[in-house]
């Protein structure tokens, strides 16, 4: 099988167990965002792939080839860390060369892939440059450079994006999405920002406490959460809690509406995204629950909305042109639409 196959890993140590049995199938030439809290075992897991660990159990293949037990040095992944490990007495270019360098390239050679990769990274003409004089988004395309040096069948990244500010980290996460698409190397980041999981990622691997909640595309796990972790790490979320009061119906504090896919009877919890929230004046119409302004706040693009529909906080985002004149302490409805409504497995 082409690509990458995790098989019953985990990972324990001491008595401390960092991951519990997990099993996930990464395809070919695709881009992977391990994401979680701090502590969920995504930058344990990584270092289990890179060969830098060795699992307590279970197996990793690669293109159908077990490779748990194979040495980091002789498995040719590329791999950035979140500190960059960039030499500070070396030129970019040397930081480049080393890995070709030690694999005993020609120096011919070495100048050739040096300018090679330093185009690929559009950073052309720095190969003499000290890596002290280069800013945070330069020394992060050198470091990527400097992994793609030996041309890796797999790309590894830990949280590399983590210490640059907001805005030349979003141009980075984009930067770096088009990179991949262009090489078709096989990529997993380590990330705890759900943003730039859902920006980069072909394939989000959700996880928690040393287990994959879900690994699905952005938009489904966006869409469609397995379960109240997910739902309430990705975005912002209504988690509300019910009763199943008939097929297709759920009981809340403020009134029923309709959900499909209830199961049968007892305590359900369903999520609702903000923005699929609707606001009306009037009751009446369907899966509309009475509802108090408790707080307004303008984002800019968006307005959000803080309501109390009978002891549940609803959270509601709309563009500025659709905000009526309301004021905290309004009363108005809320109408939680039956297709937004997912169900959440306990």
């Amino acid at each position: 099988m082409s690509g990458l196959v995790l098989d019953g890993i985990a990972k324990s140590f001491g008595t401390v167990v960092a991951l519990h049995e997990l099993s996930l199938t990464i395809p070919q030439g695709k881009f992977v965002c391990l994401l979680g809290p701090s502590g969920c075992g995504k930058t344990t897991l990584l270092r289990l792939v890179a060969g830098l660990d060795l699992p307590s159990a279970g197996r990793i293949r690669l293109d159908g080839a077990d490779i748990t037990d194979l040495p980091a040095h002789r498995r040719d992944f590329g791999m950035v860390f979140q500190s960059l490990a960039l030499f500070p007495h070396l030129s970019v270019g040397e930081n480049i060369a080393y890995p070709l360098r030690i694999r005993g390239a020609s120096k011919a050679d070495q100048a050739a892939e040096v300018t090679r990769l330093l185009d690929l990274v559009r950073l052309p003409g720095i190969a003499d440059r000290p890596v002290s004089r280069l800013s945070g988004g330069q020394r992060q395309r050198v470091a990527i450079a400097r992994a793609l040096a030996l041309k890796p069948k797999l790309f590894l990244l830990d949280e590399p994006l983590s210490a640059l500010d907001a805005k030349l980290r979003e141009a980075m996460q984009i930067e770096l999405k088009l990179l991949q698409e262009r090489l078709g190397i096989t990529t997993i980041v380590v990330t705890h920002d759900q943003r730039e999981a859902m920006t980069m990622a072909d394939l989000v691997v959700v996880m928690s406490a040393g287990r994959i909640q879900q690994a699905a595309p952005p938009v489904e796990v966006y869409c469609h959460p397995v379960n109240a972790f997910v739902a309430d790490f990705i975005g912002t979320t209504n988690l509300l809690q019910g009763q199943v009061v008939a097929p297709g119906r759920l009981g809340l504090p403020a009134g029923e509406i309709s959900v499909p896919g209830l199961p049968a009877g007892g305590a359900t919890a369903i999520s609702v995204r903000p923005e699929n929230l609707r606001l009306h004046a009037e009751g009446g119409g369907e899966n509309r629950v009475a509802a108090c302004v408790t707080f307004i706040r303008d984002l800019g693009a968006t307005v959000e909305m803080r309501l109390d529909a009978a002891g549940q906080e609803l959270i509601l985002v709309m563009p500025p042109a659709d905000l009526p004149e309301l004021r905290p302490g309004a009363g108005v409805f809320v109408e939680l639409p039956a297709a937004a409504c997912v169900v959440l497995s306990p």
